[in-house]
């Protein structure tokens, strides 16, 4: 799932904030102070309380796990990575934590029992995507903090925001109970994945464990930590994120049975077939003449339109976030078809899409190498909308191309999940609109998330679970060189690390 390098636009969200909140009175800590407690939760300052004393602490946690990236696509650090995953989780209070095998990359399983009367679910991914060292202004293992201009000092490092910065955050709540000597107000049932980065093709198996369908359906609902705000502070709460099918377009002189069964010199162009133009004119199919609107027949049955709730929510976000600034961030001077900016965030949040990713054939090296490839391979993603399906849209993809003519191509689904929806009405969201306003923020609701995370497993059958994300905190550059996340805030608007830790207290307390 493809994003850029500013976390408004990243995997997850395409908005974090629609607007600069109010200002904290001077973070890290001020913002939680008593004025800003329930007074039938007496025990919450001490907790709140501890968080300065463990800044140092947090930070170190959070470097050390950056050092250890477990990377699914290349098979890196397993089993390390999920026997860290499962100590970290140990160590913040979980108990009966286990490593949970599949038919991939395992999960981790955990349950803090507090003898609350609620229970809530939290989904880790303890993955990261892939980086080149050569791209990046420091190791990109080191998690070294540095500083930025306008924020403050960061720590940078693959994973930092995505999605290490805000687990650690949060396993640094649970750490604050505990150094305070006070239990959870809620019970806490966790479940972490490491196949998030490349679909979550397996994360269904460990959901589908009997004890831990039992444990997730007495939840009242599932998070996951974020880093919910964007470099003016602002705070958006997405209702639901985009489905997505991950795939390869394989053609290949083997499989169309024309063109060389391995690489050849180029002046046989004149002579044989070519397994890359093949590929080219397959995927011309997949769009209209506009280069951009999906062509597949029957791709737009089942996307669901826009109610009017959220088309109030997108004109609310239109009138309040900078149209400039978006376009200066993404490097862009023109919406698609020159709509104007309402319009393109109607398409962001209703179309479905097909995108290409990757080319990838032949030679690529320096100079040229005068081949005439046997084999051409292109990287394709689809978002997809309620009610659409992945199982569905993929169907629907294979059997355009073999209307067209292209049915020898491999299609190859790496991974993706059906879209997500969750209720503005339900405890989960309620609860994070009220956590935000005592903290002085001004929220804004958002139809979905243009990105995508399996929450799908948890809205569905058969747990039916509101679900959702949420932290305070900043960072951005998930899957891009350079990924950060905000430590020490020189923006009274932005949390950092500190802020991000007090926020899940406070959230925790009112999901109670």
């Amino acid at each position: 799932m493809t994003d850029s390098s500013h976390n408004v636009f990243n995997r997850r969200e395409f908005i974090h904030g629609a607007l600069a909140g109010a200002a904290f009175a001077t973070l890290p800590i001020s913002a939680f102070s008593s004025s800003a407690l329930s007074p039938d939760d007496p025990g919450i300052q001490s907790v709140l309380s501890q968080i300065p004393k463990m800044h140092d602490e947090n930070v170190k946690r959070l470097q050390d796990w950056i050092a250890l990236p477990s990377i699914a696509a290349e098979n890196r650090n397993y089993p390390q990575g999920p026997e860290y995953m499962a100590q970290l989780a140990r160590d913040a209070g979980f108990a009966n934590v286990e490593i949970v095998p599949t038919s991939g990359k395992p999960g981790v399983f955990g349950i803090l029992d507090a003898d609350a009367a609620t229970t809530v679910g939290i989904y880790f991914m303890y993955d990261v995507k892939q980086f080149d060292p050569s791209e990046w202004s420091s190791p990109p293992l080191e998690g070294r903090i540095v500083d930025k201009e306008g924020l403050g000092r960061i720590c940078v490092g693959r994973g930092a925001v995505n999605q290490k910065g805000p687990e650690t955050a949060f396993l640094g709540a649970l750490h604050a109970f505990k150094a305070a000597g006070k239990k959870l107000p809620v019970n806490l049932a966790l479940v972490c994945e490491g196949e998030e980065e490349i679909g979550s093709t397996h994360f269904p198996e460990v959901i589908r464990q009997p004890r831990i369908t039992a444990a997730l359906k007495k939840c009242m609902g599932v998070f996951m930590p974020e880093a919910g705000q964007d470099a003016d502070g602002g705070i958006q709460i997405s209702l639901g994120a985009k489905g997505v099918v991950e795939l390869e377009l394989v053609s290949s002189g083997e499989r169309w049975g024309r063109g060389p069964k391995h690489d050849v010199h180029s002046s046989l162009e004149a002579q044989v077939d070519s397994p890359a133009w093949h590929l080219v004119q397959a995927l011309n199919t997949l769009v209209e003449s506009d280069g951009h609107t999906p062509a597949v027949a029957g791709f737009f049955d089942k996307a669901k339109p826009l109610t009017p709730a959220q088309m109030k929510m997108i004109q609310d976000v239109a009138a309040r976030r900078s149209e400039a600034t978006v376009k200066q961030q993404l490097g862009v001077e023109h919406w698609v078809h020159d709509t104007n900016w309402l319009e393109s965030l109607v398409l962001l949040e209703s179309k479905p899409t097909i995108n290409i990713e990757g080319l990838v054939g032949g030679y690529t090296g320096p100079g040229g190498k005068t081949i005439l490839p046997h084999r051409a391979v292109a990287k394709i993603d689809m978002r997809l909308v309620p009610d659409m399906t992945a199982a569905g849209t993929l169907a629907l993809l294979r059997e355009h191309l073999a209307k067209h003519g292209f049915g020898d191509i491999e299609v190859n689904m790496t991974g993706g999940y059906d879209p997500t929806q969750t209720s503005q009405d339900s405890k989960l969201i309620k609860a994070q609109m009220a956590t935000y306003r005592k903290l002085g923020q001004d929220p804004v609701l958002w139809p979905r998330s243009a990105g995508s995370w399996p929450g799908y497993i948890f809205t569905s059958e058969p747990l039916n679970l509101p679900a959702g994300h949420f932290g305070l905190g900043h960072g951005t550059g998930a899957h891009a060189p350079n990924e950060y996340y905000l430590i020490d805030s020189t923006n009274a608007k932005v949390g950092g690390i500190d802020a991000a830790v007090g926020s899940f207290v406070e959230y925790l307390y009112a999901l109670a």
